[in-house]
């Protein structure tokens, strides 16, 4: 039986993908989980792998076209046959060999030749990096040279920079350029402005959280003197030895998976009227993107130790930025972190990332005075590096006792820190 190979959702606010490139024509041998093609999103870039063993036995949508996700791109047939009626055998045999299906069968059913023409001349590019373009009236092909993407494909860097050079220069006032290389201009726009598919599919699924767990939010002050002045004395050592930098995340991330297997109901889920516990810690980590937001996932975050997670984190936060995540993981968190505090907050109130019933966010590391008492109970005023977090959870699950309980269990475990590192 043939099998669909379709566009994968990559994180819930995707709603479409660009096939950059096919890994094999059709008629070739493919292995399962081998490499098929890849794809630009507007958060992430992946090559997508074959679900099943078999021969490609037809193509239907072909590079460069941008097709809205579980669209079927392509079928495999497992008994080397084209999936077209009357088709023969892939091979010698084959009476005609497979094809790859014309681009009118393009979700917006534009006729073939105006797909190919487009394609033709216009340099390659993602979804983002066109509107990055039209957003500031840049016509890509003004960009010199080939972009530094795969195969020459421009990147939301080389757009950018190109837009800096351009507000460099002493551009004469007749040019077709833009004056400044704001994307978005921040002006208020004169009339209203269609949501995007993506930034609606944001605000459906923040209202969905919303309407679905009845928020509430804890906020504590953390005093994160242990955790910084062993940072400070084991940063340069730590990523000559393991070759990842030692920053804050995986001693926040250790006790909040410490934590989380002390309190599992922080970590479950509600289904079905049913509060389900799951087995493993599946640990969010969200990612600010400038062009949006995503969660990469630690998976079993349980079973790794403090450098076997640093380097988890920041390869996954890496990949996110390079758009090089795959597709699994960027989904099935258990429970999320949010580090608002690199934008200079004190701490914010997150939404769920639904089914999940909880995510914590992460403020700014500010020093601030604090009354400190010695061992004879003398209080003194001194600095302190501290740090608030907020946790967000759904009350149909969690009460606010365990919550509490949750949050003076993380914070003893930052204060007083006595792990090795490694």
């Amino acid at each position: 039986m043939p099998t669909d190979v379709i566009m994968p959702q990559m994180g819930e606010s995707i709603f479409e993908g660009t096939i950059t490139k096919w890994l094999k024509k059709a008629g070739d041998r493919v292995e399962k989980d081998e490499p098929l093609f890849e794809i630009s999103t507007d958060k992430v870039d992946a090559e997508i792998p074959a679900p099943v063993a078999g021969v490609l036995a037809e193509i239907r949508i072909p590079e460069g076209a941008t097709v809205e996700v579980n669209t079927v791109v392509a079928v495999i047939s497992e008994s080397g046959r084209t999936s077209g009626a009357g088709g023969g055998a892939v091979g010698a045999s084959a009476t005609a060999p497979p094809a790859v299906t014309s681009p009118a069968v393009v979700a917006k059913n534009v006729p073939a030749h105006a797909v190919q023409a487009e394609l033709s001349k216009q340099k390659r590019s993602s979804p983002l990096v066109r509107r990055i373009a039209k957003e500031n009236n840049l016509d890509l092909n003004r960009i010199a040279g080939t972009g530094s993407g795969l195969e020459g494909r421009i990147t939301k860097e080389d757009v950018l920079r190109h837009l800096s050079e351009l507000g460099s220069r002493n551009v004469s006032p007749n040019a077709n350029v833009p004056k400044a290389p704001l994307a978005p201009p921040q002006v208020a726009p004169q009339e209203p402005q269609p949501l995007t598919k993506m930034r609606a599919i944001i605000a459906q699924r923040m209202v969905e959280s919303m309407q679905i767990s009845p928020h509430v939010h804890l906020v504590y002050k953390v005093d994160m003197t242990r955790i910084v002045r062993l940072r400070e004395r084991e940063k340069a050592s730590f990523e000559q030895r393991h070759g990842v930098k030692l920053t804050y995340m995986p001693f926040i991330a250790t006790a909040a998976i410490e934590t989380l297997t002390k309190f599992p109901i922080v970590n479950a889920s509600m289904v079905d009227g049913a509060i389900q516990y799951h087995q493993n810690i599946h640990l969010g980590i969200a990612v600010a993107l400038e062009w949006g937001l995503i969660v990469p996932v630690v998976k079993q975050a349980e079973e790794r130790g403090f450098v076997d997670l640093a380097r988890a984190i920041a390869d996954l936060a890496a990949r996110a930025r390079t758009k090089k995540l795959l597709p699994d993981e960027a989904t099935g968190s258990t429970f999320t972190l949010t580090n608002s505090g690199i934008f200079g907050e004190e701490f914010g109130t997150p939404i769920i990332n639904q089914p999940e019933s909880a995510i914590l966010a992460i403020g700014g590391l500010r020093k601030e005075p604090a009354v400190v008492t010695d061992a004879e109970g003398n209080d003194s005023i001194a600095i302190r590096p501290v740090q608030y977090f907020c946790l967000g959870f759904d009350h149909r699950t969690i009460d606010g006792a365990d919550a509490g309980r949750f949050m003076g269990t993380f914070k003893q475990a930052l204060e007083g820190w006595e792990r090795e590192i490694g």
